[in-house]
């Protein structure tokens, strides 16, 4: 068992998996308005700057939209993004029995997540994550307008919680965010799908 007192996780595609597709898939089959709204919406500078907390909702559409190349896309790209929590996160298998495992070993969970204000109103994550009544504190990144990597998103999820790096492990899909945790003294391993091997990796 590792001896870190705080276990840090990424949200997506750690605790929970994503397709940017779910959402544009209930409102069309068409695969080359499926593939444009994919990148006029999810892949868009936009959308980055939401999960940084730079612009509202209102103002990221309105801008995605003008990206659009026809009036069937701008339903749709409209449809997929106002819909996009009811249908693009589901539980990644596994994960509610490491999050316990985490628990009943008694250390603290924590989610830091690149997300946008979407998920914080109403604590919309707990639909979302395993074992949502377990965490100790979930860390949105548009709420503190940074973003994964910068060193200032895991310098001031420290500070907010009270926290030492060094008593933490952080759980990241993408190698960058954990190299950028390394370069602020938490240490961590970047996640494969593999609930299974990161179970006993963190508890045996």
């Amino acid at each position: 068992m590792i001896s870190y007192k705080n276990i840090v996780f990424d949200m997506g595609r750690v605790l929970t998996d994503y397709d940017a597709d779910l959402s544009t898939r209930q409102f069309t089959d068409d695969p080359a308005v499926i593939r444009e709204v994919n990148l006029v919406v999810y892949h868009s500078g936009e959308w980055t700057m939401l999960d940084a907390g730079l612009i509202s909702e209102e103002e990221a559409l309105f801008d995605m939209m003008r990206h659009c190349s026809s009036d069937e896309v701008r339903r749709v790209a409209k449809e997929s993004f106002l819909h996009w929590d009811d249908y693009n996160l589901m539980l990644h298998p596994g994960m509610d029995r490491v999050v316990r495992g985490v628990k009943e070993a008694g250390k603290n969970a924590y989610i830091l997540s690149n997300n946008s204000v979407r998920m914080a109103k109403g604590d919309r994550w707990k639909d979302y994550v395993p074992c949502p009544e377990l965490y100790d504190g979930m860390f949105i990144s548009a709420c503190y307008h940074t973003l994964k990597p910068q060193h200032l998103i895991y310098e001031t999820f420290l500070k907010t919680y009270g926290l030492k790096p060094q008593d933490c492990f952080f759980i990241d899909d993408l190698k960058r965010n954990v190299r950028a945790a390394s370069a602020c003294g938490i240490d961590g391993c970047v996640f494969d799908g593999d609930a299974e091997a990161l179970y006993h990796r963190l508890l045996d």
